[in-house]
C-alpha cells in the first residue's frame, strides 16, 4: 500500500506501542484521544475509534480496531470514523482487523473490553431518574434501555429497574441461571456508577406474588401485580442466515459478483479488494497491494451493499491480506498457512513517514518486541508420590519402583501423582496410551482411571496423554522417562517394523537404539527407535546396545549438556557396561555394521508443538444425531475467572494442550461425557490450527483447579469455594460479600492410594534405579561426573541419576545430608560425614528433652535450640501418635516451617570456615581441581566477590532461585 504524508493523522502518534485499549472520539472530523478514566463511557450522539493491542506469546502485537457508532451520531462523523480507522491501520503497518460496531448490535469481542457492560448515555447525567434495562447474553451482556412500563417485562429476558433508592432485577421465567448471573454484574455496575455504591438490591422472580415485600415494592411501580402475557405479536427478526454466501470484487467503488463453484484462497488477488457476504456478517478483504483510497472505497461499498439489502445492523469486519480472522478463513474450502511477515515493509514505510514528521516511532520500528524464550515449567511440586499401573486387559498391575518410568509402546498405563498443593494434597490421575496399544486396552485404561477419579468424588485432575505428545508437566513428574519397543500386556499385538522385522519387545540381549532428549536432568527421556542408521539425528545423542557392546553417539549439533544427559541415561539402561563414545563422522565400522550400514540421516531437531496464546471456549453439548454428538462452541474474548460459570463446561486451548473445566453445577451425566466433549473439540479444530486428536487433554473440576490451570487467570480460590449456582453466589457477594448465605465447600479429603503405599504416609519419592558406589564405572566419563555418581548409594531415594525436584526444595532430615541420600541434592549427602555428627546431635537432643520434660510443650519449644527443635518434636510425635501431623495439621505446618528455617540457618553456618578456592580450580574441566569439595555445590567455595562476578548476583539471591535455574547457571559456568 502506498502512503503519503497526509494518510496518517497526528492523533495516532505512538498508538499500539503497548498492550491494552486506546480510545479516540470524533470531534469536528478529527480523532481526539479520550482520557483513560472515561473508557467505556459512550454517548449516543458520538462516534468513537477503539484500538485493542494484544501482546502475543511470541512477543509480537496483534491489533483489533473498532469504530463505534451511537444511534444518534450523524453520517459525517460515522463516515469519518470508518476512514480514520483505515488510517490507524496504516499507521500500525496494515496488521489489524477492523470492526464496525453499531449501538445495540455490538460484537462480543467489543463488549468484552468493557465488562460487565456498556450503557450509552444521551448526555451528562443530571438528577437520577427511574430507568429500565433489558439484559441479554450468557458470556457478555447486551444492555438496552427500554420504556419503564409493564409492557417492557417479559418471560424471556432479565430486566433491571433502576429506581432512586433500590435496584430491582426481574428474572423472566425462561431465562437461564447464567443469564441471571451475568445480569447481576450489570446491577453491580449500575450501583457503583450511578449510586456511588450506596443503594439496596432486590431480585424478583417471574410470578412472585405481592405477598413478598420486595416483590410488592417492585410491582408498585407498575400499578400492582398482574400476570405477564405470553408474546403474541412479536415482529420476527429478519433472517440473515438464509442469505447465501457470495463473493464480490470491488472495482472503482462497485461490487461485482465473482462466479465460482467453491471458495478458495486463489480467488483473492492481492491487487484488489473483495466483499464476502455471509448474511449476519459481511467481510471486507483488502489485498496487500491495494492503496488506501481503494480500501476506503471497499469499506464504503460494504455499507452501500447492506443499505441496498436493507440489512443495516449486519456486522462489517475488514481485514488485510495475511491477517484474516479464523471465521473468515473457515468460509473457504482451502486456505494455505498465513505469512504475517508480509506487513513489515508497509510498517517500515509508515514509521519512516512519522519519523520525518518528528513523531514517536518507537513502537512502529519493531514488529515484535524482543522476548527471551520462556523456560517450560511444570507449575506444581514435582517431589510428590508417584504410583504407576500397567493395564492388562480389564485389570491393572502396580509397577515396582524400578519399572514405573519404563513404558512400552504396545501398552497403556495409569499413573496417580499426589503432591502438596497450596493448602492441601492435590492429585493428578492420568492415562498414557502407547502408539501400538490396542483399542480394548485404551478403553480399559480410560474406564479404570475414571473409577479412580470417581473415588476422589471427582476432585482429582484427570489427564489423557499419548506417546510422542507428552507435555512438559508429565516429563517433569517422571523426570527420567523411557519408551521401549514392544509390549508386556496380554493384549499386545506385534507388528512389522520399517526394516521388515517383527517388533519384538525390548530384550537385554538384542539390538536396541535409544534417542536421548530433554532439557535437563529433571526432564530427560530415552526413546527406543528403529536400530538403523536413518534413525540417527545430528541434533541428538544416542545409545546403541548390542549384546555385550554399548556405544554412545553424539550428533554434531549436540552440546556438552546433551552429552551429560546421555551419560545419565546410560546409568538407567546399562549401568555396569563399558561404553564406547562415538562422535558424528568418527564412527567405527563395527558401529555401522550393527546398524545395517551407513545411510543419510536427519540433522534438525524434531519439532515439538509449542504452546500458543490461550483461548477460552464455552462448550454446550447437545443430544446425539445420526452423525454423533452435537456441540456448540463459543469463544470468550479477554477472559478472566468470572467467565467460568458453575453451570457450564469450558475449554482452554493453547495448542500444545487443552484444559477442560467442568463447573460444579453441571449435571452428573454431562460430567461423565467430559472426555467425549474434549475429543469433539479437537475434531472441530475451532481455531483452524490443525490440532492433533492426540493433543494432551486435562479434565479439571471446579474447586480443584491445579496451578497449571490457574496460571491462565488472576486466580481467587474463594470464588470456586462457594456453594450454590452462579446466580446465588454472585447475589451473595453483591449483598454481603458472601459471608452470610454462601458457606464454603469442605476441604478436599486426602488422596487415597490404589495399592502400595498410602499417600498419607508421605514417603520419599522413589525412582527406578539405585546405584552402588563400588560398581564399575564406564569409560569416557568425566572425573566430576564419576565423583557425583559415586554418591548415589541410597536404594530408597529418588532416581539417583537425577538432581533434586524443580519446584520445591526438599529440606534435610537430621543426620542426612541436604541430598537426603540422593533425595534432594542428587548426591546422597550435601552435608554428611564431617559436617554433622549424628551421635552428638542425638545425645544433645536427649539431654535437652530430659531437662525440659516437666515443662508444657510451648515452654519447651521456647527453651530448646532451633537447630534441635525439629528432632525433639519429631521424637515426641513418634512417641505420641496424637501429636502427629495427621492428628494436628497445624503443628505439622509449624514443624515444616521450622525445618525450613533450620535448613537455611545451617546452610549459612556450613559455609563459615569453608576453604575458598579460585574459580579455575572449581570448574568441571579444571586441570588442578580443588580437593575434598562437594562436587554438587562447587559454587559455595567461591569467594563472595568472585561469586557475584561470575553469577551476577549475591549468594543469598542465588539460593532463593528455583533449583532448575540454579543448575542451568551452574552448567553454563561449568560448575555442574
Amino acid at each position: 500500500m502506498s502512503l503519503s504524508m497526509k494518510d496518517v493523522d497526528p492523533a495516532f502518534q505512538g498508538a499500539g506501542q503497548k498492550a491494552g485499549i486506546e480510545v479516540w472520539r470524533i470531534e469536528n472530523s478529527k480523532p481526539v484521544a479520550v482520557a483513560e478514566s472515561s473508557y467505556g463511557k459512550f454517548y449516543t450522539g458520538e462516534s468513537y475509534i477503539i484500538l485493542k493491542s494484544n501482546a502475543t506469546k511470541n512477543g509480537a502485537f496483534r491489533y483489533d480496531i473498532h469504530y463505534w457508532l451511537g444511534k444518534d451520531t450523524n453520517q459525517d462523523e460515522a463516515r469519518t470514523a470508518a476512514i480514520k480507522t483505515l488510517e490507524l491501520d496504516g499507521a500500525l503497518g496494515g496488521r489489524s482487523v477492523q470492526y464496525r460496531e453499531l449501538q445495540g448490535h455490538e460484537t462480543e469481542r467489543f463488549l468484552s473490553y468493557f465488562k460487565p457492560c456498556i450503557i450509552p448515555r444521551e448526555g451528562e447525567p443530571e438528577e437520577h431518574k427511574t430507568r429500565m434495562f433489558v439484559c441479554k447474553g450468557k458470556h457478555v451482556v447486551h444492555v438496552q434501555e427500554v420504556p419503564c412500563a409493564r409492557s417492557s417485562l417479559n418471560h424471556d429476558d432479565v430486566c433491571i429497574l433502576d429506581s432512586k433508592n433500590k435496584i430491582f432485577q426481574f428474572n423472566g421465567s425462561n431465562t437461564s441461571i447464567q443469564e441471571r448471573a451475568r445480569a447481576l454484574e450489570v446491577v453491580q455496575y449500575i450501583k457503583n456508577n450511578y449510586h456511588l455504591g450506596k443503594c439496596d438490591i432486590a431480585t424478583i422472580e417471574d410470578g412472585m406474588l405481592m405477598a413478598d415485600a420486595e416483590a410488592g415494592e417492585f410491582w408498585g411501580f407498575f400499578g400492582g401485580f398482574a400476570p405477564l402475557p405470553r408474546k403474541t405479536n412479536v415482529k420476527a427478526a429478519q433472517s440473515t442466515n438464509a442469505v447465501p454466501t457470495q463473493l464480490f470484487c470491488v472495482k472503482k467503488g462497485q461490487a461485482e459478483r465473482v462466479a465460482a463453484k467453491s471458495l478458495t484462497k486463489k480467488l483473492l488477488d492481492s491487487h484488489n479488494c473483495y466483499l464476502l457476504d455471509c448474511g449476519e456478517v459481511i467481510y471486507v478483504w483488502m489485498g496487500r497491494n491495494t492503496s488506501l483510497a481503494e480500501r476506503k472505497a471497499a469499506s464504503e461499498a460494504a455499507e452501500e451493499h447492506l443499505r441496498a439489502q436493507d440489512r443495516p445492523t449486519s456486522n462489517i469486519i475488514c481485514m488485510i491480506d495475511n491477517f484474516e480472522t479464523v471465521s473468515f478463513r473457515s468460509k473457504f474450502n482451502s486456505w494455505p498457512q498465513s505469512d504475517a511477515d508480509a506487513s513489515e515493509d508497509g510498517r517500515g514505510k509508515v514509521a519512516a513517514l512519522l519519523k520525518r514528521r518528528g513523531l514517536d516511532v518507537k513502537g512502529l520500528l519493531k514488529s515484535a518486541p524482543t522476548q527471551e524464550e520462556e523456560e517450560p515449567q511444570p507449575y506444581i511440586d514435582c517431589s510428590g508420590n508417584l504410583q504407576v499401573w500397567r493395564v492388562n486387559g480389564q485389570e491393572k498391575n502396580l509397577l515396582g519402583d524400578d519399572d514405573q518410568s519404563k513404558f512400552y509402546t504396545g501398552d497403556c498405563y495409569i499413573f496417580q501423582y499426589t503432591y502438596t498443593g497450596t493448602d492441601q494434597e492435590e492429585c493428578l490421575i492420568g492415562s498414557w496410551f502407547g502408539k501400538r496399544s490396542v483399542e480394548e486396552e485404551r478403553d480399559s485404561a480410560i474406564s479404570q482411571a475414571n473409577k479412580m477419579v470417581e473415588s476422589f468424588k471427582f476432585l482429582a485432575t484427570q489427564a489423557f496423554i499419548y506417546e510422542g505428545r507428552e507435555p512438559f508437566l508429565f516429563c517433569a513428574i517422571f523426570q527420567s522417562f523411557m519408551v521401549l519397543k514392544g509390549g508386556l500386556s496380554s493384549g499386545y499385538k506385534k507388528y512389522i517394523s520399517e526394516n521388515g522385522l517383527p517388533d519384538d519387545t525390548y530384550r537385554e540381549d538384542g539390538i536396541a537404539l535409544f534417542r536421548v532428549q530433554g532439557t535437563g536432568p529433571d526432564n530427560m527421556q530415552a526413546i527406543q527407535v528403529e536400530p538403523v542408521a536413518k534413525s540417527l539425528n545430528s541434533s541428538y545423542c544416542y545409545i546403541l546396545h548390542h549384546d555385550s557392546l554399548i556405544f554412545t553417539w553424539n550428533g554434531s549439533r549436540t552440546t556438552t549438556e546433551d552429552h551429560e544427559l546421555a551419560e545419565r541415561q546410560l546409568d538407567l539402561i546399562k549401568p555396569n557396561m563399558q561404553t564406547r563414545v562415538h562422535k558424528e563422522n568418527t564412527e567405527s565400522e563395527q558401529f555401522w555394521e550393527i546398524l545395517g550400514g551407513k545411510t543419510e540421516h536427519a540433522t534438525e531437531k524434531i519439532a515439538s508443538v509449542a504452546e500458543s496464546d490461550p483461548h477460552l471456549f464455552s462448550c454446550t453439548l447437545s443430544k446425539e444425531n445420526d452423525w454423533g454428538l452435537l456441540m456448540q462452541v463459543s469463544e470468550i474474548y479477554n477472559f478472566n475467572q468470572n467467565d467460568l460459570l458453575a453451570e457450564d463446561i469450558y475449554i482452554i486451548d493453547c495448542n500444545s494442550s487443552i484444559f477442560l473445566w467442568v463447573g460444579q453445577q453441571v449435571d452428573s451425566k454431562t460430567k461423565t461425557q467430559a472426555l467425549a466433549i474434549g475429543k469433539k473439540f479437537l475434531e472441530c479444530d475451532v481455531l483452524l490450527e490443525k490440532l492433533s486428536l492426540q493433543t494432551p487433554l486435562f479434565i479439571i473440576m471446579e474447586g480443584s483447579e491445579p496451578p497449571f490451570f490457574t496460571r491462565f487467570f488472576t486466580w481467587d480460590s474463594t470464588k470456586t469455594a462457594m456453594h450454590g449456582n452462579s446466580f446465588q453466589r454472585r447475589l451473595s457477594l453483591i449483598k454481603d460479600g458472601g459471608r452470610s448465605t454462601m458457606n464454603l465447600k469442605p476441604k478436599k479429603r486426602a488422596p487415597v492410594s490404589f495399592g502400595g503405599r498410602s499417600s498419607s504416609e508421605k514417603p520419599q519419592r522413589s525412582r527406578s534405579v539405585s546405584f552402588s558406589s563400588d560398581r564399575p564405572r564406564a569409560r569416557g566419563r568425566s572425573p566430576a561426573f564419576n565423583a557425583l555418581a559415586s554418591k548415589f548409594d541410597n536404594p530408597g531415594g529418588r532416581n539417583l541419576s537425577t538432581p533434586p525436584p524443580l519446584v520445591k526444595k526438599l529440606y534435610p532430615k537430621v543426620g542426612e545430608g541436604e541430598g537426603g541420600g540422593g533425595g534432594s541434592g542428587g548426591s546422597g549427602g550435601g552435608r554428611s560425614g564431617g559436617n554433622l555428627d549424628l551421635s552428638k546431635i542425638v545425645s544433645k537432643s536427649k539431654a535437652i528433652a530430659s531437662l525440659t520434660a516437666n515443662f508444657d510443650k510451648p515452654t519447651r519449644e521456647k527453651l530448646m535450640p532451633r537447630s534441635l527443635k525439629g528432632n525433639i518434636l519429631k521424637s515426641e510425635s513418634t512417641a505420641k501418635p496424637e501429636l502427629n501431623s495427621k492428628a494436628n495439621p497445624m503443628s505439622s505446618r509449624i514443624g515444616a516451617q521450622t525445618m525450613k528455617e533450620d535448613a537455611k540457618e545451617n546452610e549459612a553456618e556450613e559455609e563459615e570456615g569453608l576453604t575458598i578456592y579460585p574459580y579455575e580450580r572449581l570448574t568441571t574441566s579444571s586441570t588442578d581441581p580443588a580437593p575434598d569439595i562437594d562436587v554438587t555445590k562447587r559454587e559455595i567455595y567461591l569467594s563472595s566477590s568472585e561469586f557475584k562476578k561470575k553469577f551476577g548476583m549475591t549468594k543469598d539471591a542465588f539460593r532463593k532461585m528455583p533449583k532448575w535455574k540454579q543448575n542451568k547457571m551452574k552448567v553454563a559456568l561449568k560448575l555442574f
